[in-house]
């Protein structure tokens, strides 16, 4: 009885589950745009003082402007698994990067990573430039003949010299015009983060309608394939997991038990390399991954490896 009335919330919650998990990329995306709108405004209270004056407001401003976003894109990239598939021993081996010469699959590769990696810096310019503390501060440092005349055109003499105080409201001007020109400086700061977002939006827009008008499977079929590739990875972590966790269990019984290891099935060096390979399309095979395409070749070496790992330098 018990058990027939709490299925219908059962499937509710397993609903609700099922759904999030489908849109895991848009939570995701939701939570980061959340998560750069509080680290701006965490900035510009806590820690953003300009300096209101000529030498320093345009360094200052840049900095906070800039150097959060360029974090976002070296840790986007650091974080990039497409990345380090693609550059992992590259040196020793220099074709990994472009293999069988096909430079313009390895270049989307890297669009493609370079793409992801831009989405957080994006979005801190975004909400910065929207706020708009960052960019009056740096811009009113300017000493541009260009700047300083949109700006003083029309005003007394000692605007230009004031023009860094502004965002301080600590100038000499009238407070009328101070009011004025730190309007006139966050507007611009704004219509710069507008232009960001519609460039932003639309050049996605234009790259995901190219991208689908050139691809070479239909939409069924690469929603599947997307759904096959992330269904891999997570058994793939699993799989890798156990894997580990019983070999270190055999070394282990093997050094405390003072006797020769038990034999242990492990894919040999050659293998490991030719499932990390970057995957490439092509239609007389119908595979969705470099693992699947391995798997199903009839001659596949199934032997071995002795030492399963042969490196330069040892892993902590």
């Amino acid at each position: 009885m018990l058990v027939a009335a709490l299925k219908p919330t059962m499937d509710s919650f397993n609903t609700v589950l099922r759904f999030l998990t489908n849109q895991k990329t848009t939570i995701g995306y939701g939570v980061m745009a959340i998560a750069t709108i509080g680290g701006e405004r965490i900035f510009s209270l806590f820690s953003f003082q300009c300096p209101c004056n000529t030498q320093q407001n345009f360094t200052y401003g840049m900095t906070y402007l800039l150097g959060p976003a360029v974090v976002l894109l070296t840790v986007g990239l650091f974080l990039s698994t497409g990345l380090w598939r693609l550059y992992t021993g590259c040196c020793l081996n220099p074709m990994k990067l472009c293999p069988k010469g096909n430079c313009i699959g390895c270049a989307s590769i890297f669009l493609k990573v370079l793409v992801g990696a831009l989405v957080p810096p994006i979005m801190w310019l975004s909400v910065a430039l929207l706020n708009g503390t960052f960019y009056e501060c740096a811009v009113s440092g300017l000493e541009d003949k260009m700047i300083t005349d949109l700006f003083c055109k029309f005003r007394n003499s000692t605007c230009k010299e004031e023009l860094a105080k502004v965002p301080c409201k600590t100038s000499n001007l009238p407070a009328a015009e101070t009011n004025e020109l730190l309007l006139m400086l966050r507007a611009q700061s704004q219509i710069l983060g507008w232009i960001l977002i519609i460039t932003s939006v639309l050049t996605g827009l234009i790259g995901t309608c190219y991208k689908n008008c050139r691809s070479q499977v239909s939409y069924l079929q690469l929603t599947f394939w997307k759904i096959y590739m992330q269904k891999e990875k997570e058994k793939f972590d699993s799989f890798a997991d156990d894997y580990a966790t019983k070999l270190a269990e055999r070394n282990l019984k093997s050094f405390f038990e003072n006797q020769d290891p038990e034999p242990f099935p492990f894919p040999n060096h050659t293998a490991w390399e030719q499932v990390s390979a970057v995957y490439t399309f092509n239609h007389s095979e119908q595979c969705y991954s470099t693992l699947q395409r391995y798997v199903e070749r009839p001659d596949r070496d199934y032997s071995t490896e002795k030492t399963p790992l042969q490196m330069e330098h040892s892993l902590e």
